[in-house]
């Protein structure tokens, strides 16, 4: 097992990191095939999947029987929170570049190719306006009308806001060693964030149908629209299934008041996901 020596982890051999490098080389070897038409291709997506799933639970179960046998010090710890920050940290990139994307094609290339630099708007489309949301030159797409941002958009962020407060008084509870109320607190998160993702799916068919006719083939506002929302309805997905494990975890028995970190890290990416909706609430639908 993994043991602590002069205040520095080492942590013991394990068979995980192969099995996960397994399950990858399947996945990305299924996805090539799938992607050139072949019929195995997607078979080997899914094998390959299932063995991450695998590797998933064996090498995070390993983790949670250790940390409940107080095997981990507290620079084991300190390295649990580093790690944790420098994961949400890659994340705060990934969608800004999604958002500096989004930034561009609306104060940049739209506004070039519509006249704002003459010498392009000649060159690439002669006649093309600026507007903002467009599907660009050529009406690509078609016509689309855009969702209403104070109907389902609204009620979702009032959902994720308010399970910002629900994981928090969760947070609190713990810390005051009241189980019941942890366990009521975090089960209510729960039901928002799969609320949440319910009401999106509802949007998509929404944009997707005859009278919206909003599609990923929508031009660029399209394009950006279901990239941002799609990847962090992703998220949403990732983050509830973390506080569902982490909610069973809690009816078992596990965290106390000093001793919670897989807690606090869970609630680091929910608030996290919660502040990258309100951008999305801002510069997606309401500008």
């Amino acid at each position: 097992m993994s043991e602590a020596h002069g205040g520095y982890y080492v942590p013991h051999g394990s068979h995980w990191p192969i099995v996960g490098s397994i399950g990858l080389s399947i996945l990305l070897a299924g996805a090539a095939l799938f992607l050139n038409g072949s019929g195995t291709g997607s078979m080997m997506m899914l094998a390959g999947l299932a063995v991450l799933v695998f590797m998933m639970f064996g090498w995070f179960g390993t983790v949670i029987r250790e940390s409940e046998a107080h095997m981990y010090n507290s620079q084991v710890d300190k390295s649990f929170r580093w790690g944790m920050s420098w994961f949400i940290f890659s994340e705060v990139m990934f969608f800004a570049a999604f958002f500096g994307a989004l930034f561009y094609a609306r104060i940049y290339s739209v506004p070039w190719i519509g006249g704002g630099d003459p010498g392009t708007n000649e060159l690439l489309w002669k006649g093309f306006e600026s507007a903002w949301p467009t599907n660009g030159p050529a009406n690509l797409g078609g016509d689309y009308k855009l969702l209403d941002p104070w109907h389902i958009p609204a009620l979702n962020t009032l959902l994720l806001l308010t399970s910002g407060v629900t994981i928090t008084f969760a947070h609190w509870a713990l810390k005051k060693g009241n189980r019941s109320a942890l366990v009521l607190w975090m089960w209510a998160t729960v039901i928002l964030g799969a609320t949440f993702l319910g009401f999106q799916i509802y949007e998509y068919g929404e944009a997707y149908s005859e009278h919206y006719n909003l599609t990923l083939e929508s031009g660029i506002y399209g394009s950006t629209f279901f990239m941002l929302t799609g990847f962090h309805g992703f998220h949403v997905t990732v983050g509830t299934i973390m506080l569902i494990v982490i909610s069973l975890r809690c009816m078992k028995g596990h965290f106390d008041a000093h001793h919670h970190f897989g807690f606090e890290g869970v609630a680091w990416y929910w608030h996290f996901v919660d502040v990258v909706w309100l951008g999305l609430f801002i510069f997606v639908y309401l500008l």
